[in-house]
């Protein structure tokens, strides 16, 4: 496995995934961001759930990530930042192509499969991060039914 990412550098990147997931609010969508950083921690991508916006139930903040980083030869050693736990949907992204690691803003509101990529050898930083925490459990609250769509509820 390649080395562990310390907390200093995924709280750094953890901001950029924030402003993205900040972006989508204001557009009216999902906050929830990402970003994928190679691994020299080079910003190869980064984007926001865009699922209202788009009217395209796949574009998550991770795939919207993935594809902004263009293809790469591997993704080994590749790490995903994002804002809120990764669904299924996103968490087989992760599996699928290799990323070694992602950086979980917060797990509190959503549980997705962050456990699951651990247990597949995904590195996995989880931050807690109350600014994180806070802005899904207000859209939460303001928008029940919205947020209910988007996890398949």
């Amino acid at each position: 496995m390649d080395h562990l990412l310390d907390r200093p550098t995924a709280r750094t990147w953890l901001a950029t995934a924030v402003a993205e997931a900040r972006a989508g609010l204001a557009e009216g969508g999902i906050p929830v961001g990402a970003a994928l950083y190679g691994p020299d921690g080079t910003l190869l991508g980064r984007g926001h759930n865009r699922r209202v916006q788009d009217d395209d139930p796949s574009l998550h903040a991770e795939t919207a990530a993935f594809r902004a980083a263009g293809r790469q030869r591997s993704y080994r050693g590749t790490t995903m930042v994002t804002t809120l736990s990764p669904c299924w949907y996103c968490s087989g992204l992760v599996r699928q192509f290799g990323i070694s690691r992602v950086v979980v803003g917060e797990a509190t509101t959503f549980r997705g499969g962050h456990d699951w990529l651990a247990e597949h050898g995904v590195q996995i930083v989880l931050l807690d991060d109350a600014e994180c925490v806070a802005m899904m459990r207000d859209f939460v609250e303001r928008n029940p039914a919205l947020w209910n769509e988007d996890i398949g509820e």
